[in-house]
């Protein structure tokens, strides 16, 4: 009863915390903002950048400090999360437009680190500048920091849509988001469609926003369509691929030149993954690679052979490494900072619209706030300029000047002055007396400004403050006027940061994808003759040319032959192990024959208990006799046992203490098999079966022991074997020993070999 009592309040408790937690995660840690693209860490740093007044034009400071600021004032979490945060926003391979300005190791496309932050310096780039333009401006609402002692911005200006202009990724609770970056130009080019076609269609954007600008470059080779798809639901993927062209040696040679890699890949780990495959020949037509980058990717693939087709090369190199990737699109965002969305591309560019027209709105009001505070302290400075001489006696003699300049009645003597100056100006307000506001700034006012012609700067002032401020109050009261303004505001970004900005144009493009067909393996190989030699131990070489079979070969210690024929480079080699399973070794991925080779169950995955049972060249449309000791077997078609992985493909079924005996090719009409017991059965070989797979059918009854050997023969040619002086034999009459399958058979005929097999 106890137990049932505590077990629901902290169901209840846990339920609450964790829900805590995951909305912390989700809307300060991973999701960013639909209207300024920043999580709050990357929002706190460019703030304190600002705040440390790190103008793209100014010095640069040590990142330690900003680290340190942007610890202490607003994000109290570790130094070293908040510097990878700042050191990435300054990598050009990671961010398509870096709003940190870096100086000094802030990493490179190889995977290095940056170096610690007292030893690299940073500003902030023209593109964060514009990220913060208007935070003076009541531009957004501010909120308390972590421990009340200051004010942070709830969210950025954002002249542009930075969301989609350097994208973003990471991890929630339940959710994550991935979105690529684009190209500014293009953002700002949908923007303004959407302002004048507030219901366009999702696809009629692509128009302007084909796909995403990676800062790396690269190719997309997705299709149109999928693109499309993406965008409209928010979710899908890009392959993407490098950029690659094929360098003329001269005298046929060639290489290719990979110049852009694709985006989020490590240029060292690339390379080691396609010298990985050189050294297994999983691409047997690839020679070498090498790293020739210094400042621009320069990556060199040689191919084995310059008859290889580029193209084939390439299209074997997508498959195998990440030359080619699949970004995958997920655009889900917070929309006005709260609610977690899977956005379309026109759902997130309305959110930063709205979030413009905000911005506009509050800096217009602002700034009419400011007019407004300036008229009056001109029209203060007016009623002084005009009644001079009294106000400068109310401030030389009265002991509360102050106070009698708000008490004077200026109404008669500014008339009088009017007509005395020849006034022209406009009326001053109907109330004669200064405000507490008027007093206190012609207070404040200069000596050297109590001269005549400043009463007319302060005229042509006020005449244009008037101006500016009637424009406002239209802007404000008119939806149109502020869309026109928005407009305008986006172009000047465009010129900004278009293609006339470091790094503006356009990086990716696009392409077909080309699909590469499965290329037969000889045709990515030269056609060499060599020498398949296998130790009885289970060591594997291929030695160059045919040499003669009978020769004497060098191996180790307490080994000798056991398999040796000839073949060609070419060719597949099928090894049938005493498991049952066929395994497939290509004969050009074999070790050389300098040495004594490698053990083939290093090659493939034949267990330490498995056995070699044979080792044959494979032949297509060839068909296969396969026994287990049990006396069962059945004839597989030579096709079906070809394994495409290293663990190979299971095709006779072996239980208990039976394994694999015997793998011959099919030849003639009849089966021949001979048990342990020296008992000689012959059938028809139309009455074993042809499977993939399987135990196989009875061949051959035994009351003890089981089947030392099978094979087959053609009926009008006999029976051949060995007899024990090593002379071939031949016996046509086999009346004797023919029976139906699985019978019991006839000892075998004088002079059968001893070790009763057949070859």
């Amino acid at each position: 009863m106890m137990q049932s009592e505590l077990s629901e309040p902290l169901r209840r408790a846990l339920g609450e915390r964790y829900l805590t937690y995951a909305l912390s995660t989700i809307m300060n840690r991973a999701l960013p903002d639909a209207r300024d693209g920043l999580k709050p860490v990357h929002r706190r740093i460019l703030f304190a950048m600002r705040e440390l007044r790190l103008s793209s034009n100014g010095g640069f400071r040590k990142s330690a400090k900003i680290s340190g600021d942007v610890m202490g004032n607003y994000h109290p979490h570790g130094d070293a999360a908040i510097y990878d945060a700042m050191a990435r926003l300054a990598q050009d391979f990671n961010v398509r437009y870096p709003l940190v300005d870096g100086q000094g190791n802030f990493g490179n496309i190889d995977g290095d680190n940056p170096a610690a932050s007292r030893y690299t310096e940073a500003r902030m780039t023209a593109v964060a500048e514009a990220m913060l333009e208007g935070l003076n401006e009541n531009a957004v609402d501010f909120r308390e920091n972590y421990d009340g002692t200051l004010t942070e911005p709830v969210v950025l200006p954002a002249q542009f849509p930075n969301l989609l202009a350097n994208g973003s990724s990471g991890i929630a609770v339940g959710m994550a988001t991935n979105i690529p970056p684009h190209n500014i130009a293009e953002l700002c080019d949908a923007c303004i469609h959407l302002v004048k076609s507030p219901d366009a269609r999702d696809d009629t954007l692509l128009n302007f926003v084909p796909g995403p600008d990676f800062p790396t470059g690269g190719v997309i080779v997705e299709p149109a369509e999928n693109i499309a798809a993406a965008y409209r639901t928010g979710r899908g993927s890009f392959r993407l691929r490098c950029r690659w062209q094929v360098e003329d040696l001269g005298r046929g040679q060639w290489q290719i030149v990979v110049t852009e890699i694709p985006y989020q890949v490590q240029k060292s780990k690339l390379i080691e993954k396609i010298a990985e495959l050189i050294q297994t020949k999983k691409v047997p037509i690839l020679g070498d690679v090498r790293d020739e980058s210094a400042d621009d990717v320069r990556m060199v693939i040689e191919p084995r052979s310059k008859n290889v087709d580029p193209d084939v090369l390439m299209g074997m190199l997508f498959r195998n490494s990440d030359l080619e990737v699949r970004f995958s699109l997920n655009m889900n965002v917070l929309i006005d900072g709260l609610t977690p969305q899977v956005c379309s591309m026109k759902e997130v560019l309305r959110a930063f619209l709205d979030h413009r027209r905000d911005v506009l709105v509050r800096r217009s009001a602002h700034r009419l706030e400011k007019i407004d505070h300036r008229l009056e302290v001109l029209e203060g400075f007016i009623i002084a300029f005009l009644n001079l001489d009294r106000v400068i006696d109310i401030i030389r003699y009265d002991t509360d000047p102050k106070a009698a300049l708000m008490a004077e009645d200026w109404g008669k003597d500014h008339a009088r002055a009017q007509s005395e100056a020849d006034y022209v100006g406009p009326a001053p307000a109907a109330e004669p007396s200064l405000t507490e506001v008027q007093a206190e700034a012609i207070l404040n006012m200069r000596l050297r400004s109590l001269r005549k012609l400043e009463e007319i700067e302060l005229l042509r002032e006020q005449s244009a403050l008037m101006e500016e401020r009637a424009q406002i109050e239209d802007l404000l009261e008119n939806p149109q006027t502020q869309w026109d303004t928005i407009t305008d505001q986006l172009r000047a970004t465009k010129k900004q940061f278009g293609k006339d900005y470091a790094g503006g144009q356009r990086r990716t493009s696009f392409a077909e994808a080309g699909e590469v067909e499965d290329v037969p393996i000889e045709a990515m190989i030269d056609r060499e003759p060599i020498t398949i030699v296998c130790s009885q131990m289970g060591w594997v070489r291929a030695m160059t040319g045919h040499i003669d079979l009978a020769r004497e070969l060098k191996f180790k210690d307490g080994d000798g032959p056991r398999f040796i024929f000839h073949a060609e480079t070419t060719d597949r080699l099928l090894v049938f192990g005493s498991n049952g399973r066929f395994y497939t070794i290509p004969a050009a991925n074999l070790p050389g024959g300098r040495g004594m080779g490698e053990p083939l169950r290093l090659i493939v995955d034949l267990p330490n208990e498995a056995e070699i049972v044979t080792l044959f060249t494979h032949a297509p449309g060839r068909k296969l006799l396969v026994t287990s000791t049990a006396g069962d077997g059945f004839v597989v078609p030579e096709d079906d046992v070809v394994a495409q992985t290293r663990s190979g493909k299971q095709v006779l079924n072996v239980r208990g203490d039976a394994r694999a005996l015997v793998c011959k090719p099919v030849q003639g009409d009849r089966v021949a098999v001979v048990g342990e017991n020296r008992k000689v059965l012959v059938f028809a070989l139309d009455e074993l079966p042809e499977m993939g797979r399987g135990k196989g059918v009875r061949l051959q009854k035994y009351k003890d022991g089981g089947l030392s050997d099978a094979t087959t023969f053609d009926s009008a040619q006999g029976l051949s074997w060995l007899d024990p002086a090593g002379r071939t034999r031949t016996e046509a009459d086999l009346t004797e020993w023919t029976g139906k399958r699985a019978g019991a058979g006839r000892m075998a005929p004088r002079g059968f070999p001893r070790d009763n097999k057949f070859t």
